[in-house]
C-alpha cells in the first residue's frame, strides 16, 4: 500500500505545473502592444485562387517592393500550403492616419509596366486571384454588404455584412481588364485600459481593405510621395491593356477606429462567416438520425444473436454440424485471411494514428488525415489558434509520424495472431505502403506545380525533410513497435479451426461486394455529407474552417456508425457460412468512401469554376488521396470493430 508521504512529491509536482499555467500563452499567439506611431508591419502572404487552385507569392506580380525583401522563416505546414510571407513597402503607423500615399514613386513618375507584365498581371485578374496581406498576423479582409430584402423598399431592407478573405486583385468589364491599383486600408483596434501615469497602448483587432481601380489621369501625386484621391465617382478605373505597356500608380490610405473588440475575440469576424444556424440544424439531425438507427440496429442484432446463440447451444451434435452453427463450432470464422501482412498494412497505422488529429489547409493534407483526432481535439480545446498559420497541419504531419510506433505494436501482435513468421517484412510493408503510395502521387502532382512557378509546389529541401521524417522518424518506429507487438502473447481463439476449409455456398444476390459497398456506405455518408461540404470549401475555395468542435462531433458519430454498418454485414456473412469476412469486411465498412467520390466530383461540376488541365489534375489527383485515405480509415474502423464482434460471438459458444 502506498503511504501518503509517497504521494507527497507527486501532489507538490502537479501543483506546480498548475501554478506554472497561469501565466502560460500559445507560442505565436500572445497579444502585442503597440504605442501611439508605433510602426505596423504589413506583410504579404500569398496570390490565391478557387479557379486554377495554384498560390503564387506575392512577387510574382510587379507590385512595389521594399529595398530589401526579407522573407519570414516558416514552419512545415506553412510550406505546404504555399505562403510565402514576405514585408512590404506600405508604412502604416499606429493610430496614425495617411490620406494618400505613393508606392515605388520616384520623382513624380509612375510604374511602367512592360508587354510581359501586362499580361501577366491581366491573366491573373482574369483567372479571379485574390491577394493577402497580414497585419499582426492578422489577415486582411474585404468587407461585402448584402441585402436580403430585395422587394422591399430602401428602409425595410436588412443588411447582412460578410467578409471575404483577401481582396481581388482587380476586375474584368466589358471584355477590358482593370487592376485595383489603390487601397484603403481600415484598422481597428482596441486601447488597453491603463494606470494614469501610463501610456495608453493599443492592439490590432481587424485588419478590413477597400479596393479601388483608380486611372494614372485621375490620381494627383507630389514630390513628397503624397497624393490626393478624386472626388466623387467622376474617376474612371485603371485598365490593363495587356498587349502594350501601361504606366499607373500603386498607392494606398490608412484609417484608424476605436473597437469594442477585445483581442482575444479579434478572430470571431473571420471564423463566424458561414450559417451556424444550417450547421446546427444538420449537426443535430445527423445526430438523432444516425443513434436513432444505431439503437434499433443494436437492438436487433443484439436480440437476434442471444437467439441464435441460445438455440445452438440447446442443440446436440447432428444438429450442430448443419448450416451457420456447424461453421460456428468448426470456427472457419476465424481462419486466416488471404495476404495478410497486405490487410495489416492498411490497417494499423490507422488504427492508433486516425484516433489522433487533422485539418484542413489550402491544400488536401493526405498524409495528414490518418491522424485526424488528436489535431482536432488539440484544436477543439483552443491550443492550435488560427494565427499559427500551418501549426495544424505540422502537428498532424509530427503525429502521423510518431504513431508509426503504436501501429507497428497492433499489426505485429495481430500479425502473430494470425500464425505469420516474417515480421520484419510485415514492418516494412506496414511503413512504406500507403506513405509511399501518398508521396508518389503528390511527386508526380508536385511536378505539375513547379512547372507553374508556384509557390503550392514544395521545395525540394522540404522534400528531403519529408524523406528524412519517413525512413529515419517512422520506418524505425514501426519496427520497434512491430517487434514488441510481435513477441507479446497472440490473441487467443475461442475456438478452434479446421485444417480442410468448409464448402462456401453460393451467395445471394445481396451479398456480393459491391452492393454491400453501396448500402453499407450510405448511413455513414448521410451523418457526414453536410460538414464534408463545409471542409470543401475550406480546401478549394479558399475558406476558414475552425469548427473543429463539430468535426469531432460529426468524427465520433462516423466511428458509431461504420462500427455497428460493419458488425450488421459480418453477422449476415457469418449467417450464410461465408467465413471469408476479412477483406470484405474492410472493403464493405469503406463503403461510404465511394459516395465521397461522387460527392466531390459533383462539386467539382457544380460548385468550382475550373476549366484548365493542371487545375483539374491537382484538383482530381488530391481528391483521389482523399477518397483513398478516407476509405482506410473507415474500413480500419469497420475492420476492428468486427474482429472484436466475431471475437465475442464466438467466445459464447459452448463447445464440449
Amino acid at each position: 500500500m502506498a503511504t501518503a508521504m509517497d504521494w507527497m512529491p507527486w501532489s507538490l509536482l502537479l501543483f506546480s505545473l498548475m501554478y506554472e499555467t497561469s501565466t502560460f500563452y500559445v507560442p505565436g499567439v500572445a497579444p502585442i502592444n503597440f504605442h501611439q506611431n508605433d510602426p505596423v508591419e504589413i506583410k504579404a502572404v500569398k496570390l490565391t485562387s478557387s479557379r486554377t487552385q495554384l498560390p503564387y507569392e506575392y512577387y510574382s506580380l510587379p507590385f512595389c517592393q521594399p529595398s530589401k525583401i526579407t522573407y519570414k522563416a516558416e514552419n512545415l505546414g506553412e510550406v505546404l500550403r504555399g505562403d510565402r510571407i514576405v514585408n512590404t513597402p506600405f508604412q502604416v503607423l499606429m493610430n496614425s492616419e495617411k490620406k494618400c500615399e505613393v508606392l515605388c514613386s520616384q520623382s513624380n513618375k509612375p510604374v511602367t509596366l512592360t508587354v510581359e507584365q501586362s499580361r501577366l498581371v491581366a491573366e491573373r485578374i482574369t483567372e479571379d486571384y485574390y491577394v493577402h496581406l497580414i497585419a499582426d498576423n492578422l489577415p486582411v479582409a474585404t468587407r461585402l454588404e448584402l441585402y436580403s430584402n430585395r422587394d422591399s423598399d430602401d428602409k425595410k431592407k436588412e443588411k447582412d455584412v460578410q467578409f471575404e478573405h483577401g481582396y481581388r486583385l482587380g476586375f474584368t468589364d466589358v471584355n477590358k481588364i482593370y487592376l485595383h491599383n489603390h487601397l484603403s486600408f481600415i484598422l481597428y483596434y482596441h486601447r488597453e485600459d491603463m494606470e494614469e501615469d501610463q501610456e495608453h497602448t493599443y492592439r490590432v483587432v481587424r485588419f478590413e481593405v477597400i479596393p479601388q481601380s483608380i486611372r494614372l489621369e485621375d490620381l494627383k501625386a507630389d514630390e513628397k510621395s503624397s497624393c490626393t484621391l478624386p472626388e466623387g465617382t467622376n474617376s474612371s478605373p485603371q485598365e490593363i491593356d495587356p498587349t502594350k505597356e501601361n504606366q499607373l500608380y500603386f498607392t494606398y490610405s490608412v484609417h484608424w477606429e476605436e473597437s469594442d473588440i477585445k483581442w482575444a475575440s479579434r478572430w470571431d469576424t473571420y471564423l463566424t462567416m458561414s450559417d451556424v444556424q444550417i450547421h446546427w440544424f444538420s449537426i443535430i439531425n445527423s445526430v438523432v438520425v444516425v443513434f436513432f438507427l444505431s439503437g434499433i440496429l443494436s437492438m436487433i442484432i443484439i436480440r437476434t444473436l442471444r437467439k441464435d446463440i441460445a438455440n445452438y447451444n440447446k442443440e446436440d451434435d447432428i444438429v450442430r454440424g448443419l448450416g451457420w452453427g456447424g461453421m460456428k463450432l468448426d470456427g472457419e470464422g476465424r481462419r486466416t485471411p488471404h495476404l495478410p501482412r497486405l490487410l495489416l498494412s492498411a490497417c494499423p497505422r490507422w488504427a492508433w494514428g486516425w484516433g489522433w488529429g487533422w485539418g484542413p489547409g489550402d491544400q488536401p493534407p493526405c498524409l495528414s488525415l490518418p491522424s485526424l483526432p488528436p489535431s482536432t481535439v488539440v484544436a477543439m480545446l483552443g491550443m492550435l489558434s488560427p494565427s499559427s498559420r500551418g501549426a495544424l497541419m505540422t502537428t498532424a504531419c509530427f503525429l502521423f509520424m510518431f504513431m508509426g510506433v503504436f501501429g507497428g505494436f497492433s499489426a505485429g501482435r495481430l500479425y502473430r495472431t494470425l500464425k505469420g513468421h516474417r515480421w520484419k517484412k510485415g514492418a516494412f510493408c506496414t511503413a512504406t505502403l500507403y506513405p509511399g503510395v501518398v508521396f508518389g502521387i503528390c511527386f508526380v502532382l508536385n511536378c505539375f506545380i513547379w512547372g507553374k512557378h508556384s509557390s503550392g509546389a514544395v521545395p525540394f529541401p522540404t522534400m528531403v525533410a519529408l524523406l528524412c521524417m519517413w525512413f529515419g522518424i517512422s520506418l524505425p518506429l514501426v519496427y520497434l513497435g512491430y517487434y514488441f507487438g510481435f513477441r507479446k502473447q497472440p490473441y487467443d481463439n475461442p475456438v478452434r479451426t479446421n485444417q480442410i476449409p468448409r464448402q462456401i455456398p453460393e451467395q445471394r444476390w445481396y451479398m456480393n461486394r459491391f452492393v454491400g459497398i453501396l448500402m453499407a456506405g450510405i448511413l455513414p455518408f448521410g451523418a457526414m455529407f453536410i460538414e464534408l461540404f463545409f471542409i470543401f470549401s475550406a480546401i478549394w475555395e479558399n475558406q476558414f474552417y475552425y469548427l473543429f468542435g463539430f468535426l469531432f462531433l460529426v468524427f465520433i458519430i462516423l466511428v458509431v456508425s461504420c462500427s455497428q454498418i460493419s458488425i450488421v454485414m459480418v453477422y449476415f456473412q457469418l449467417c450464410a457460412e461465408d467465413y471469408r469476412w476479412w477483406w470484405r469486411n474492410f472493403l464493405v465498412s469503406g463503403g461510404s468512401a465511394f459516395y465521397v467520390l461522387v460527392y466531390a466530383i459533383f462539386y467539382f461540376v457544380n460548385k468550382l469554376d475550373i476549366v484548365e488541365f493542371i487545375p483539374s489534375l491537382l484538383y482530381f489527383g488530391y481528391t483521389a488521396l482523399m477518397v483513398l485515405s478516407f476509405w482506410l480509415l473507415t474500413g480500419t474502423i469497420g475492420f476492428y470493430a468486427a474482429y472484436m464482434f466475431v471475437r465475442k460471438i464466438y467466445a459464447a459458444v459452448k463447445i464440449d
